[in-house]
């Protein structure tokens, strides 16, 4: 077994191929230049294309990956969860798996979260490269959700993260919960701040979401979770 590392980073896949080995490669650079060991766990969520074999050539080249298969595609809120009960470091980092996140932003969301003020640091895509009405669902969905549950964050959808491994133990299945999760946090006493980071547009492959992903699904997911939190409190 190698030494416990100081960092895990999850990245959850889902018929990314093309994607995989950039975006790696990137944080690997990235997570290079930090003082600490690291370990990266690359969940594949029940890809249909060639992400499996994308993700054997990059343990292949990089050691610190390595690999959690999901049996079929179980969404990328059980590969997030999973992923990160599965990571062994102290801090945790997480980011999407298309490439529009940016590694380079892992030193600015770490910062808090070492220094010990925040338990929590997520990233805020402050200029998205994303459709117009992409854009404007997300802001009006970001004014409800906060609202309702009260995490009050310009970007809950954005993946990119940081957070201590204690964060973990609040975490439980539930839907979309890559969008929750800091509305958990927030319900169970944890700190939590926003960053603005940066943002690409998707070069390969396609959306996973479409209108009703967008919107019908967190909104009654968010009312769900409202029930949720308030019973467990």
């Amino acid at each position: 077994m190698t030494p416990t590392p100081r960092y895990s980073l999850v990245v959850p896949f889902y018929n990314e191929a093309g994607n995989i080995s950039p975006l790696i490669a990137t944080a690997v650079e990235v997570l290079d230049t930090l003082p600490y060991n690291y370990e990266i766990i690359l969940v594949n969520d029940g890809s249909t294309d060639a992400t499996a074999v994308e993700i054997s050539a990059c343990i292949t080249q990089w050691p610190q990956c390595r690999a959690l298969h999901q049996p079929r595609n179980l969404g990328q809120a059980t590969a997030l969860l999973d992923g990160l009960r599965s990571a062994r470091g102290e801090i945790l980092l997480a980011m999407d798996g298309d490439g529009q996140n940016d590694p380079r932003d892992f030193p600015l969301l770490l910062a808090p979260v070492e220094a010990g003020t925040l338990d929590v640091a997520c990233g805020w895509r402050h200029d998205r490269h994303d459709s117009w009405l992409r854009r404007r669902m997300s802001r009006l969905a970001n004014l409800v959700r906060g609202r309702v549950l009260g995490d009050h964050l310009h970007d809950s959808g954005c993946q990119l993260r940081a957070m201590r491994r204690e964060v973990v133990a609040c975490l439980f299945p539930f839907e979309l919960l890559q969008s929750f999760l800091p509305a958990i946090v927030v319900a169970a006493g944890f700190r939590l701040g926003e960053f603005r980071v940066r943002h690409h547009p998707r070069t390969r492959g396609e959306a996973k979401y479409g209108l009703r992903q967008l919107w019908l699904r967190p909104t009654l997911a968010m009312f769900r979770l409202r029930s949720r939190l308030r019973a467990r409190s």
